[in-house]
């Protein structure tokens, strides 16, 4: 989602909107656990959809995505991960789908869902894509 500027910025007001549209596509998927990193933008970008479900946002550790893809593999109900642009190419691929193209910094409002037991990636815009 859309970030403010500085060292650990918050979402803007067009990021709050975009984490509102998340939480309602996803609200009746029965997300049953919500990953995201310790920025502030990840977590505001989380928190709409945990507060409607009563979860707990958890955090993880972008560095190590072998770590969370081990976590998330013990989980047969569906789950949302909040990443940034320079590691949800690689959280795809090791939670089982076909690894997307790399996403530039201004990629923003893309969702990406794997399946379980299938390679196929269906990607949801949620706003239109920053122009390249």
């Amino acid at each position: 989602m859309q970030k403010a500027t500085g060292d650990d910025p918050p979402l803007t007001n067009e990021g709050t909107a975009g984490a509102q549209k998340l939480s309602d596509l996803l609200a009746k998927k029965k997300v049953t656990a919500i990953y995201a990193t310790q920025t502030k933008r990840a977590m505001q970008t989380a928190e709409p959809l945990a507060k409607k479900l009563g979860l707990t946002v958890m955090a993880y550790d972008p560095k190590d995505p072998a770590a969370l893809a081990a976590k998330v593999a013990k989980d047969q109900n569906a789950v949302l991960i909040v990443g940034h642009s320079n590691t949800v190419p690689e959280l795809v691929a090791k939670v089982g789908g076909r690894q997307p193209a790399p996403l530039a910094d201004t990629d923003y409002g893309t969702v990406f869902v794997v399946k379980a037991g299938s390679a196929d990636v269906e990607q949801i815009q949620l706003q239109a894509p920053a122009q390249k």
